[in-house]
């Protein structure tokens, strides 16, 4: 079963990339969030994506809205990308996939490849909008921006 438009947004606690904790119930009712699964940080697609939700970010900003990247990987190969890549926003580290597995990511490629889905929560918690593109990592962006323009 498949998260939908409308749900509320899945509990999660994860470190960001300063070994923060972070946890949902403290992010969700103060903005709106872009939450973004990606497989893995410095793969061609997935510092694309980044980049451009960086390039983007200022903007997401004036719209009231954070930018949340989740991937399996460590919190410290997120604080090595998101410095090498200059990120203003917050990388998550799922390590044992469990906010993958609430926000029920699909994966791709004979279930070898973790999926690429994009999560927009508004400000009372629901999600408003799902984008699932593995290999159009722009179109996360276009997509979210069109979104939170409307919120």
């Amino acid at each position: 079963m498949a998260l939908n438009i409308g749900d509320t947004c899945p509990v999660f606690r994860l470190q960001n990339q300063d070994g923060e904790w972070v946890e949902s119930k403290n992010v969700i009712g103060t903005k709106n969030l872009v939450i973004y699964f990606y497989p893995k940080d410095e793969t061609r697609v997935c510092t694309a994506e980044a980049c451009s939700f960086q390039d983007s970010f200022e903007v997401f900003k004036d719209h009231d809205c954070d930018v949340i990247g989740i991937s399996s990987d460590s919190v410290s190969k997120h604080k090595e990308f998101a410095l090498k890549h200059r990120l203003s926003f917050t990388l998550l580290a799922d390590v044992n996939k469990e906010a993958r597995k609430a926000f029920q990511v699909p994966t791709n490629f004979l279930g070898l490849i973790p999926g690429r889905v994009t999560y927009i929560v508004n400000k009372e918690g629901k999600i408003v909008h799902i984008f699932n593109s593995q290999m159009n990592a722009e179109a996360h962006i276009t997509e979210s921006l069109a979104i939170v323009k409307n919120l």
